[in-house]
């Protein structure tokens, strides 16, 4: 039998709680060739060059034949096209320029700040249903339902609509890197379930349209125009998906990282301005999206002394990259303090992370709360249960115990 290779081990379930010392094994060399044709890329300087490289692509038509069939179709329900997150120059840039003018400049430029305590008062609220208990599963009751109540108010979701959400979304997480039939089968579903929502929830927003996102796509004649048929539909699934699952996992990676550094979690209670720090650590040292699977090249990419064939599957290893020496001295030590803090936790180039700003923003105020108000936390399961995906990377449930919760 053969031995599974590094990237094998890597998606393999069972290395899901520490696959760090195989990330560390992988980047003794920039590129690997897998026996099934993908090429892993593993270290800072050839991901960051990669992602800004115009041969580089996220459509997966781009993909030969061999590769593309054994991939999930891109397609959404219905035949809908790809969201611009799987799409290349145009069709992306148009998109994305779409979407980005209902979330921030040039047209909504101060929409995140005037968030800000709207933000606070869902996880103060959030934090408050735990003042009669002494335990919390800290992903059901905070971290979950903060970033899902958010994103939803951006869009114009109703609040009794959300939790809705969760039993769609995992199926579809759940299909990320090398998924088996019946997880196959099990994201087409969501994705129909999801695509039939909000189908009648656009219908809604266009005969009485509010100040949502949703509403905004339907009505606003930008310089692109505006957001229609299966482009609506395959963008707005995207931004849900997309909205709350990688901050769900920022904010409980960040919990347990701060747990297992309580020196960290002293300075966060009394340091002011300290989160702004603390959280951009956290995404290098701690990523919610470790793998950028499904790429692939549109001509030959030479990469130090390997060259990445057109057509070929491309796994980009953002969390690898994040703990690369070449870039970050000591990258295996939790250092708020340090400076070299480009990290590659929202990519680069022109997929950079649309949200980040907001995810930044949820962070800094849900773990800033819980350390001012929670006294004397303790995790009681380390490590945690993990999720399944090797993608999005983080605990299904994290058991914490506390002596009380203080006033906000």
């Amino acid at each position: 039998m053969t031995e599974p290779s590094l990237y094998d081990q890597i998606l393999d379930f069972a290395n899901r709680a520490d696959p760090w010392p195989l990330y560390e094994k992988l980047r003794s060399q920039p590129v690997w060739q897998e026996a099934d044709g993908t090429f892993v890329v593993s270290t800072f300087r050839e991901i960051y060059a990669l992602q800004h490289d115009p041969r580089l692509s996220s459509d997966l038509t781009n993909l030969l034949p061999e590769f593309a069939a054994k991939l999930p179709p891109a397609q959404g329900p219905g035949g809908a096209p790809p969201s611009f997150l799987v799409s290349d120059p145009p069709r992306h840039d148009t998109l994305r320029r779409v979407a980005m003018r209902q979330f921030g400049p040039p047209h909504r430029p101060d929409l995140i700040d005037k968030m800000a305590p709207a933000l606070k008062a869902i996880v103060t609220g959030l934090i408050d249903n735990l003042a009669d208990k002494q335990g919390a599963d800290l992903v059901d009751d905070v971290a979950y339902p903060f970033p899902v109540a958010v994103i939803c108010h951006l869009l114009g979701v109703p609040p009794e609509d959300e939790p809705r959400f969760s039993a769609w979304v995992d199926p579809i997480v759940n299909a990320l890197a090398r998924p088996t039939p019946e997880q196959l089968q099990a994201r087409t579903d969501a994705r129909q379930h999801m695509s039939n929502y909000l189908f009648e929830l656009a219908q809604r927003r266009r005969a009485e349209p509010g100040e949502d996102m949703i509403s905004g796509y339907l009505t606003d004649d930008g310089p692109d125009g505006r957001l229609e048929g299966g482009d609506l539909f395959s963008t707005l699934m995207l931004l849900l998906v997309a909205g709350h699952e990688t901050t769900v996992n920022l904010i409980t990676n960040g919990w347990l990282t701060l747990q297992r550094h309580p020196e960290v979690l002293q300075r966060l209670r009394t340091e002011p301005g300290f989160s702004i720090r603390l959280v951009e650590e956290l995404l290098r040292y701690e990523p919610s999206v470790h793998i950028l699977p499904f790429r692939t090249a549109v001509a030959d990419i030479a990469i130090g002394d390997t060259t990445i064939r057109k057509g070929h599957p491309i796994a980009v290893m953002l969390a690898s990259g994040n703990r690369d020496p070449e870039q970050f001295p000591h990258p295996d030590r939790f250092d708020p303090d340090r400076t070299d803090t480009v990290h590659l936790s929202f990519a680069t180039g022109i997929h950079y992370c649309l949200g980040a700003p907001l995810a930044r923003l949820e962070a800094q105020f849900a773990l800033t709360q819980l350390a001012k108000r929670l006294r004397n936390p303790r995790v009681l399961a380390d490590p945690p249960p993990y999720r399944p995906s090797p993608v999005l990377r983080g605990p299904i449930h994290l058991p914490i115990a506390f002596d009380e919760v203080c006033p906000a």
